[in-house]
Parts: structure tokens; sequence; C-alpha cells
């Protein structure tokens, strides 16, 4: 009878376990790797400080924003090779617009840059849908033309990022050790929460699990393929704007790095790449 019992209890509790491990046990690993590289680099640099601290985090800002980006669009089944172009499109509009004006004018043609860049990516999901054409034919497609466009806006690497608006990524305000950066990355949460639990989310998850089997749940698939597809582009912007802000200067080749990075970052983070499964 006890042994009865035990099993009872024992045994939902180790189908719990069991399934905890498989969901959170790739980004936990990440973690304690993280932590493991951060220790070793204090043994092997005892004066590792919270300069070196900010200078890391400046780093790795563009390269989140492109992983957040990247892990948009692949969990509705989908995947962007525009990303990097995408950022780099971003970043020449700002210095364009942005060369000898204030913090204020700077912060406004920011978001004047986010509107854009989001609606180019819903042009990438747009045209996906629409066309039927496999999203990475497309997105590789669009990305010779994005670059394209930022080639146009500038034809070489240009300083002239007004230094407060570089300041809103570098430095410390509230701490040494919590660089201005740290706190930009903020903006990933405030966006990837809300839209996780909405139908909205649930509708991106659904549609890159099954397609078909959201389809017959009554899923609008082209609608939740094209979201997708902005927001990846609003953090794309928003990684293109870091790139900015990090180091002062516009570059039509700035986001070269950031597209295969993004992928392999999300990987990293537990992503699949067939869709549907993972996080931020």
């Amino acid at each position: 009878m006890a042994t009865s019992v035990a099993a009872k209890v024992s045994g939902p509790a180790g189908i719990n376990a069991g399934r905890a491990v498989r969901r959170y046990g790739w980004t936990v690993a990440v973690y304690v790797l993280f932590a493991t590289l951060m220790v070793a680099t204090l043994i092997v640099k005892p004066d590792f400080g919270a300069f070196e601290w900010n200078t890391l985090t400046l780093a790795a800002l563009p390269l989140a924003f492109a992983a957040a980006a990247q892990t948009m669009v692949v969990l509705s089944g989908g995947i962007d090779l525009s990303v990097g172009p995408l950022m780099a499109l971003a970043n020449v509009l700002a210095l364009r617009a942005t060369v000898g004006h204030d913090l204020r004018y700077s912060v406004g043609v920011a978001l004047l840059v986010l509107l854009e860049v989001t609606l180019a990516g819903a042009l990438n999901g747009a045209i996906i849908v629409l066309t039927r054409v496999p999203d990475i034919v497309v997105t590789l497609a669009m990305s010779f033309v994005w670059a394209g466009l930022a080639l146009l806006v500038l034809a070489k690497p240009t300083p002239g990022i007004p230094l407060d608006f570089q300041n809103l990524a570098q430095g410390s305000t509230l701490s040494p050790w919590v660089p201005n950066a740290l706190l930009l990355l903020l903006v990933i949460p405030l966006v990837w929460i809300p839209l996780r639990r909405s139908r909205a989310g649930l509708a991106i998850y659904a549609v890159g699990s099954d397609r078909n089997a959201a389809f017959r749940s009554g899923v609008n698939l082209g609608l939740s393929r094209v979201l997708a597809y902005a927001v990846g582009g609003f953090f794309a912007a928003c990684g293109g704007l870091a790139l900015s802000m990090t180091t002062g200067v516009g570059s039509p080749l700035a986001g070269t790095y950031y597209t295969l990075s993004g992928v392999s970052a999300i990987v990293l983070g537990g992503v699949s790449l067939a869709g549907g499964r993972g996080g931020m």
C-alpha cells in the first residue's frame, strides 16, 4: 500500500521534473556556461571591473537585438536573412538624420526609424505570404534590396552620431555595474512578455509549430506571419540604432556580421529552427 502511494506521489513529480529539464535544461546550461566564463575571466584578469563590464555589454547590445529579431521570425516557422541589412538601414538612416542635432531631435528620428524598419520587416512577411515563395528565398532577395537602400542613403562609413544620443547606451546612469546598454535591453522583455501572453503571440507559436493545426483552429496564418516579421523588423531597427549609439558611426555594411550571428545566438538560446519552440 505504501509502495503504491509513493509511486502515485513520485510519478507526476518525476514527469514534471523531466518536462522541466527538457524545457529549461538548455537555457540553464547556457547561463551556467556564462557564469563559468565570468568566473574564469575574474581568475585570469583579477582587475576586471565596471569599465570592462560596460564594454562587454556595449559589444553584446546589437547582437542581442539581432537575436531577438531572428527569434520572432523563427518562432513563426520562418527565417530572416535580411536582419543584418535591416540593421544597417536603420543605422545609416539614423546617421543621416541626426548629424548636428540635439538629443530631443535625435530621439524623434530614432522613433521614426523604428517605424520605418518595422514596416520594412512587415513588407518581407507580406511578400512571403502573398507569393508563397519560401522565407529563405524572399528574405535573401530582400536582403540585397535593403542593403542597396542603405548604400543609397550612405555610400561609406561616416561618423557624426550626436554624443548625447550615443550616451543613451554608453556609460552608466544608475550604477557603474548597471550600464546604460543593459537598461536598453529591457526593450526586449517589454515587447516580448505582453506579446507572448497575447492571442497574437500564441498564434505565432501555433503557426510555427503546426500550420495545418493552427489553420483548423481558426488562426489567421498570413497575419500571424506578417506580425512576426514586423516585430522582427522592430528589433532589427533597435539593433541598428544600438550600433549607432555604441559606435557613433553610420555604415551601410554595419549589419553584415549580425545575420548569421543572430541565428547562432538563438540556437544557443534553445530556439528550435523548426519553429514553434523557444523564447527570449
